[in-house]
C-alpha cells in the first residue's frame, strides 16, 4: 500500500488533503511542522510528501533540500502544496527539489493525478526516467 505523509501545520488544511485521499488504498500519516516531517520520512519511509511551504520550526523548502542531501529519504516523492503561487516561489520549490507545486486551494481531481503521477513514475530506474515518465503521465490527465 503506497504511502503519503501529509505536512500542513494547518489542521483545516491537512484534514481536507487527506479527505481528498480518502477511499484511494493510500496508507496516510500527517506531520503539523518541519522538523516532525524530517523525523517521519526518515522513520516511516513515505512513497510521497504532500508538503506545505510555510509551517513552524523549518519552511517546506528546507525540509525538502534536507530530504534530497540524506540518500535515505531523496528518493521520496515530494509535491509542495502551498497557498503561495509567485513565480519566485515555484523557483524555489524547483531548486530544493520538489517534483511539483500545487497551488492551495487544492482540486481533488488535480491532486489525485499527480499523487498516482509520481507514484508510477518512482518505478523507472534513473531521475531523468522519472521525471519524464511524470510528465507524460500528468499530460496524459490519467
Amino acid at each position: 500500500m503506497p504511502r503519503i505523509l501529509i505536512a500542513d501545520d494547518n489542521p483545516q488544511n491537512a484534514e481536507l488533503l487527506e479527505a481528498h485521499l480518502d477511499g484511494t488504498g493510500f496508507e496516510i500519516r500527517i506531520a503539523t511542522n518541519g522538523e516532525e516531517t524530517l523525523a517521519a520520512a526518515r522513520d516511516w519511509q513515505p512513497d510521497v510528501l504532500l508538503l506545505d511551504v510555510m509551517m513552524p520550526k523549518m519552511s517546506g523548502f528546507e525540509v525538502c533540500k534536507r530530504l534530497r542531501a540524506d540518500p535515505a529519504t531523496k528518493s521520496i516523492g515530494v509535491i509542495i502544496a502551498t497557498a503561495l503561487d509567485e513565480v519566485t516561489d515555484i523557483e524555489r520549490a524547483v531548486d530544493a527539489g520538489t517534483e511539483d507545486f500545487l497551488t492551495k486551494p487544492i482540486n481533488k481531481t488535480e491532486l489525485l493525478l499527480r499523487v498516482r503521477a509520481l507514484l508510477d513514475a518512482r518505478q523507472q530506474p534513473t531521475d531523468v526516467e522519472r521525471g519524464l515518465a511524470y510528465f507524460r503521465r500528468v499530460l496524459r490527465g490519467h
